[in-house]
């Protein structure tokens, strides 16, 4: 048994004369979460779209348990499950009949159908809401239905895109250990899309696009091992003077991002403390920080994720 379920080479894809993908190449392995992390219009819905055999790629190559997301979608979709970002149940039924509804679409039938409901509404903590209309369900409680409906037929692969949108922090929690829970205990592969940075920085594994090009890849702490150290961001009344004061004077290379002043730099603290007594009159704020995935996007485009958005 391979244990790459997920491969991507040179893949492309255009909407017209708009390029989303520009040659992504990438492996996902057997039982791990990967994440596809990027700012809104980065291509994370299409490299989505693609994998999930919504439609076929420009050109490139996508495989999924072996199988070419072109010529052979229908296995594919027999052994995976696919959450949407947008809503994809029947808000006029009940959550039982919708879990019902998708089970005949897979074969599943009497009491095995009933006993994989009982099963999966227990598991996302819905069962006191199996004969509600989904029309009468929160925004959190309809995104536990879409995961119960989407881990029905026991996928292998579990695709979901932005699957935290409509919860609340609490419920975000609770849907990390179950996702969690589902690589552990289960062995279900996850591949999931997601903006926010502390999301991605739970994957075992993480791809940062933008404008359809593959900025960084591996773990989120190799990747953050890669700024070098602290990070501080300093507010300044001249912050262009400043930046090369700092340059000068300490040997370092404060970059300038939306009007700040940014420097990578071991020891931060220490380097604070320098900075404010050498400068304290030219000096608005100072922030320190570890590194984020946040920041190798900065390090890697030279500007901050929400820009794209």
């Amino acid at each position: 048994m391979s244990n790459t379920i997920v491969q991507v080479r040179n893949l492309t894809h255009s909407y017209g004369t708009r390029k989303a993908l520009g040659g992504v190449s990438f492996d996902v392995r057997r039982g791990e979460i990967f994440g596809l992390l990027g700012p809104n219009g980065g291509g994370k819905t299409t490299l989505f779209r693609i994998l999930s055999t919504s439609f076929a790629p420009t050109s490139g190559e996508a495989a999924v348990f072996g199988e070419d997301v072109r010529s052979h979608p229908e296995h594919i979709r027999r052994r995976i499950g696919v959450v949407f970002q947008s809503p994809s149940l029947d808000k006029k039924l009940t959550v039982r009949e919708n879990l019902m509804h998708h089970g005949h679409l897979y074969g599943l039938r009497g009491s095995e159908l009933r006993k994989r409901m009982n099963e999966m509404m227990e598991r996302l903590a819905v069962t006191d809401r199996r004969d509600s209309m989904v029309e009468t369900l929160s925004g959190g409680l309809q995104r536990r239905v879409e995961l119960a409906k989407g881990l029905l037929h026991r996928p292998e692969l579990l695709i979901l895109d932005e699957p935290s949108v409509g919860l609340d922090p609490g419920g975000r929690i609770d849907l990390w250990i179950y996702l969690q829970r589902l690589r552990d205990k289960e062995g279900v592969t996850i591949l999931m899309t997601t903006h926010l940075t502390d999301e991605a920085d739970r994957c075992d594994q993480v791809l940062i696009l933008n404008q359809g090009l593959v900025v960084a890849s591996g773990t989120p702490d190799a990747l953050k091992n890669e700024i070098g150290g602290d990070v501080v961001v300093i507010t300044a009344h001249e912050p262009e003077k400043l930046r090369a004061m700092i340059a000068a004077k300490f040997g370092v290379r404060p970059s300038l991002l939306n009007g700040k002043i940014r420097v990578e730099k071991e020891g931060g603290h220490a380097f604070v403390s320098q900075v404010v007594e050498a400068f304290s009159s030219m000096i608005e704020s100072v922030t320190l920080s570890k590194p984020t995935l946040e920041d190798v996007f900065i390090a890697r485009t030279g500007h901050r994720f929400w820009e794209d958005s």
